[in-house]
């Protein structure tokens, strides 16, 4: 008896099958680290217990290992396992089923099980082992058959999906009015062909479905579709593309297309399926929403009233000049002006021709930077120009070419009046130990000492 159960330990211990054995009085004794990982289910937890459907269902009730102990057997069976249970065609006595577990992994498993009794050397039953397989993979690849072939039944001229099949020999059988309307191709041409390239490529060479009669794997239709495919998230064994055909239409179209295998009852592959999806509006929408975010971006760091970037988007790109201007060592100045008594023609002249003004002095701003330069709308009336590259007494000739301009210009807020506005410029260069404010600080020091010398000039800031 010892070595019966030693060789029964071993037995069921070694086995990669998950596998139990209850005794005659429905106690676990035996529970392998295949069942452990199974149905995550511990050995020290079941052994020595009858706590074996924890494992399997909610409440008590005997799993099918017990009902090989009972006398009513196919009673039994019948009761707790209703149209799911068979006597094995290879073992005698033996009871095999399917069920599916809801609560075994993330989305449950169908489990193939059988129960076998143990007879002791006078052929009494004295406990019962079962064993466990997960088979969701096969019910999954059934599922899919089932909806393959479903789907195909229904590939009617009707459908409003442009869809054609090839069997086993890459032969066109279906090609429907969609497929028609959208390649441009009539199914008369095609059907009982092997030449649906025809409606997607000037020379013949395998279109998606061909490659997955072929069996081809993720490297082979990347020699066809480079950078345009992906394996589908949904199916093992699809490709997905989005690729442009210059020949459907006038302009032509992008188009999105998936190609899945049809296989047999046996799980053999005897065709394929491509259906194929106008995506010219997606895309239209897509470089809509790609132009609107562009706007938005540019109103998010522009001034809308002079077109010049504003205050904010002053500090991100400033911070870049300055770290550039530290590691590298490179020149780089400030310029900051405020506009000549602007608040007496605010008041003299109303607002709107204030707001001429503040234009006015954008355009010539724009008009003497460089493509390097940048140039901002501070607050009110003043404005901020960065200018790398540039050394101070270089910054003062801009900023004086630039008060000389504005000041030539002529502002009419009145019918036959002529106003020229003036501008206060400072002028400050980047030294070591400088952040944002205090190069902005310094520039502001020469424009409040322009102010004070008449107005209309420029000051340049000595950092020392």
């Amino acid at each position: 008896m010892m070595e019966h159960r030693l060789s029964l330990s071993q037995i069921v211990e070694g086995s990669p099958v998950a596998s139990f054995v209850i005794d005659c009085n429905h106690v676990v004794t035996h529970w392998n680290l295949a069942c452990e990982t199974f149905t995550g289910k511990k050995a020290f937890e079941m052994i020595g217990t009858s706590n074996q459907w924890q494992a399997f269902y909610t409440s008590p009730r005997p799993v099918l290992a017990d009902l090989m102990l009972d006398e009513a057997l196919e009673k039994s069976v019948g009761l707790f396992y209703p149209g799911k249970v068979q006597l094995s065609s290879n073992v005698r006595g033996v009871f095999e089923a399917e069920d599916y577990f809801a609560h075994f992994g993330e989305h449950g498993r169908w489990i193939y099980f059988t129960a076998t009794p143990i007879r002791d050397d006078c052929g009494k039953v004295v406990g019962a082992m079962e064993t466990l397989q997960d088979v969701s993979q096969r019910h999954e690849v059934e599922a899919a058959l089932q909806a393959s072939q479903a789907f195909l039944a229904q590939i009617v001229d009707g459908s409003s999906v442009a869809t054609f099949v090839i069997d086993r020999n890459h032969t066109v059988t279906h090609w429907n009015r969609a497929c028609e309307a959208l390649t441009g191709l009539a199914a008369k041409e095609v059907i009982g062909s092997k030449e649906q390239w025809r409606a997607f490529y000037p020379s013949e060479r395998p279109v998606m479905a061909d490659l997955i009669m072929n069996g081809a794997m993720a490297e082979d239709v990347d020699q066809f579709y480079h950078g345009k495919f992906r394996p589908s998230r949904l199916i093992e064994g699809v490709f997905e593309a989005e690729d442009f055909f210059s020949q459907f239409g006038p302009e032509g179209k992008w188009v999105f297309f998936t190609a899945a295998p049809l296989r047999d009852m046996d799980g053999c592959v005897v065709g394929a399926i491509e259906t194929l999806q106008d995506m010219n509006e997606r895309r239209l929408a897509e470089e809509a929403l790609k132009a609107s975010e562009a706007r938005y971006r540019d109103l998010s760091m522009t001034d809308g009233m002079t077109g010049l970037f504003n205050s904010r988007h002053f500090y991100e790109s400033v911070e870049k000049e300055l770290e550039r201007a530290r590691r590298y060592g490179r020149p780089l100045s400030l310029l900051l002006m405020d506009i000549d008594n602007f608040k007496k023609v605010n008041d003299q002249y109303g607002h709107l021709e204030g707001d001429k003004v503040l234009q006015s002095l954008a355009m010539v701003i724009r008009g003497c930077l460089r493509e390097m330069d940048s140039a901002y709308r501070y607050g009110g009336e003043e404005f901020i120009v960065v200018l790398p590259e540039t050394r101070s007494e270089d910054a003062v000739n801009v900023a004086q070419r630039l008060r000389q301009r504005f000041a030539d210009q002529i502002q009419r807020p009145a019918p036959e009046q002529i106003l020229h506005c003036t501008v206060s410029i400072g002028v400050s260069q980047f030294i070591v130990g400088d952040d944002a404010k205090s190069l902005v600080k310094r520039a502001d020091e020469g424009t409040y000492q322009a102010k004070h010398q008449g107005k209309n000039c420029v000051v340049w800031v000595d950092p020392s």
